[in-house]
This record gives C-alpha cells, structure tokens and sequence, in this order.
C-alpha cells in the first residue's frame, strides 16, 4: 500500500499546482508580469508541497531526506506547467482548423 501512496503523490501534487496556478492566472488578470512567472512559481510551489508531504505524512513521498522531497515536489511543479501547455497546443490546433474551415 506504501507503495501506491508513492507513486500517487506526484500526480496529486501536479494536479494541485495545475489548479493554484489556474487560480493564479484568473488573479493576476491578463498581467504579463504575473503571467511570465507561472512557471518559476509552480515550480517552487510543487517543492513546498513536497517538503509538505515529506514531514507530514513520510509514506506518501518516496523521498529519503528533504532534498530528494524538494526535487520530487519542483519536478511536479514543472509537469503542472507542461501539462498545461500541452492543453494549450491542442486547443490552439482545433481553433486554427476551426478558423481555416469558416
């Protein structure tokens, strides 16, 4: 079961970067200042998470010490902002073949 809970933990932790950095981006309304950092910011985000997850409940991360948790929690941070740029590029392709067909 220790084992699941581990390999759980980086996709939760993804999924809940992806989310405060969609919150983020409605919050920071259109500025590109902001909007420039997501990327640093989930990154740091996903790290905090991971140490999160480190102390508090050591089972769910398969981390030995804090800085395996860190890079655990930064590499998932970084997946958040990938995964969202994967949505993008797909919705950007149908919108391009929707705008072509009119």
């Amino acid at each position: 079961m220790d084992n699941l809970l581990q390999i759980v933990s980086v996709p939760v932790i993804t999924a809940v970067v992806y989310g405060a950095m969609e919150l983020y981006k409605h919050v920071a309304n259109g500025n590109e200042k902001f909007i420039r950092l997501i990327p640093v910011t989930a990154i740091i985000l996903g790290a905090v998470l991971g140490v999160v997850a480190f102390y508090a409940a050591e089972e769910v991360i398969a981390a030995d010490n804090v800085f395996t948790a860190i890079l655990i929690g930064g590499a998932s941070g970084s997946a958040a902002t990938g995964g969202n740029q994967i949505i993008k590029q797909l919705l950007k392709g149908k919108e391009d073949k929707g705008e072509k067909n009119e």
